[in-house]
Parts: C-alpha cells; structure tokens; sequence
C-alpha cells in the first residue's frame, strides 16, 4: 500500500502542491539568479520557465522520483530545452568535486532523508565562488505554529513521501558550513501557518583562516 501510495499518489499531490500560486511566487524570487554551471537537487519541481536561460550555461539535476523525473523530462521536451535530468538523491550527488557554480534546491531539504548529508554533497560539487540559492518550508518561528508541526509531522510525513515540517532551514544551511546572504522568511498566504513558513536566500561556502572554501 505504501509503495502503490508513494509512486501513484504522492507524485500528484507534489504537483499541486508545488505549483500553488504562493509557491510558485517563492521560487520566482531564487530561481532566475542562478549562473553558470547550474545543478537542481529535486529537479522534478516546476522551475524550468524561471531560469534565466542567458546567463545558465548547463543545466543538470537528480530526482528520486521517476514520477516527476519523467514529467521533468517532458517538460524539457516541450519547451526545447537541455539538461541532464537524471535519477539519484540529494544525499550521493553523481558528479565530480566543484562541477557547478550554482546548486538551486527549491521546496526539497524538507525531505531528503538526511539534510546534512545532502547540503555536505552540495559543498563538494561548488566550485569555491559557487552558491547555493534556496527556498524551502520548515519550522516556523512561532511557537504556537511550531508545536501544530510537532504534532501534525508524524502523520503528514507518511501522506506527504517523507516532508518534514520541524527542520529548520537557513540554521541547518549555516550549521553546514555556508555563509547565508540576503534572508528572507514569510508566511505565505492562505496556506495554514504549520505549512507556509518559508526562508530563501542564497549561501555561499564559509572561507577557512587561510583565504579558501571549508569544505568536508
């Protein structure tokens, strides 16, 4: 049941739920600053028209989902667009050390399995003037909304293919070794208060005593 659950009907609920107009107003504000050399973890959410195609030289990206693998790769398809769209998770990224000068993870860090690993793997493909652009849902800084999260994440995990509520965001990305720039965090409209908060911003890897990029 569960597996019937997470390949019919949890890649339709990611659809609507990642396509709701506050959403997709979130990623407008990230998305069409990434540069270079661009990897998207969670590349089967709805980015694609938010690039800006003349500053993007390549575009790669992992998705655990064949579901939304495959819609992502039709969508390339009718847009004529390129990239290399392939299966893998956040947590084992397959690409060599300082590939991009940009990882986008847009509304995805609240359900990888593990968060560290996965922002440790960004790190090590950057290269050292690379950054992580972001927006993501997670704990909310009110402790009346904080404690519905608690209580509601057991059960929204299982529905929701594994999105947690509590994580915090730009914490957990500073605490991985980034240095966050330009913050920003709001309750997104007309979506309950357990669900909308949300934190983007861009980050860039912390620089060691010596002049160079910590990394792992």
């Amino acid at each position: 049941m569960s597996n019937w659950w997470d390949r019919h009907v949890v890649p339709r609920l990611i659809g609507c739920a990642c396509t709701q107009t506050a959403v997709m107003h979130d990623r407008a504000k990230v998305v069409p600053h990434a540069s270079g050399d661009v990897l998207e973890l969670g590349c089967g959410a709805p980015n694609l028209d938010y690039y800006d195609w003349s500053n993007v030289h390549s575009l790669s990206g992992v998705d655990p989902s064949v579901e939304l693998l495959a819609s992502a790769t039709r969508a390339l398809e009718r847009k004529g667009l390129t990239a290399n769209f392939m299966p893998g998770v956040a947590e084992a990224l397959p690409f060599v050390d300082a590939s991009f000068d940009t990882v986008v993870t847009t509304f995805t860090l609240c359900s990888v399995q593990d968060p560290r690993l996965a922002l440790s793997e960004a790190k090590r493909v950057l290269r050292p003037n690379g950054r992580l652009l972001f927006v993501e849902h997670g704990c909310a800084p009110d402790p009346s909304a904080a404690t519905w999260q608690k209580r509601i994440e057991p059960v929204w995990k299982r529905v929701a293919g594994g999105c947690h509520l509590t994580r915090p965001v730009t914490q957990a990305i500073s605490d991985a070794g980034f240095v966050c720039h330009a913050l920003q965090g709001h309750y997104m409209k007309r979506t309950p208060k357990w669900l909308g908060w949300v934190e983007w911003g861009e980050a860039r890897l912390a620089v060691t005593d010596a002049g160079s990029p910590h990394r792992p």
